[in-house]
């Protein structure tokens, strides 16, 4: 079990960042990333992290994972809901408390936040590994599935 720090990202993580989230495309959804769209995607977030705000997983001197937060207002609830996203862990450091440290860092944080209300995620159906951890981490199915309509002419990635 290795120790991890946890940190927010950098801008010097980008590479970092664009690399582990072209491999979560592919090792989730068999989708190969547009590399200057998710630059620039990544880019923006790190400079407005109220867009998206990324946290990095250190360990061994190495980074080894991510996990972003993005918020959405519940008006029934009068609060905000961070949404995890873009949650990566190399596979070398998969199952070794990576993800749990990430995620417990992002919980302490939002329990700090008084107008914070909960934590979700969104998850592949047939991503059974990820469902575990999740259900671990004392997560549980919200109910709900994700409907979308996306125009990715206007970003130029792939269908």
């Amino acid at each position: 079990m290795s120790c991890f720090f946890i940190r927010d990202a950098e801008l010097t993580d980008l590479p970092i960042i664009v690399g582990f989230n072209a491999r979560l495309a592919l090792e989730t959804e068999q989708k190969q990333l547009d590399l200057r769209v998710l630059t620039r995607g990544v880019e923006h977030a790190i400079a407005d992290p109220d867009r998206l705000r990324y946290w990095m997983a250190d360990a061994d001197q190495a980074v080894v994972g991510q996990a972003a937060i993005t918020r959405e207002w519940s008006d029934w609830r009068c609060g905000w809901i961070w949404w995890f996203q873009s949650v990566y862990v190399a596979e070398s450091h998969r199952g070794q408390g990576a993800f749990r440290a990430l995620y417990n860092h992002v919980r302490e944080i939002a329990l700090t936040e008084m107008d914070v209300i909960g934590l979700r995620l969104y998850v592949e159906e047939e991503n059974h590994r990820a469902k575990s951890t999740y259900l671990a981490m004392g997560m549980v199915p919200g109910g709900y599935h994700v409907y979308e309509e996306l125009w990715r002419d206007r970003f130029g990635a792939p269908a």
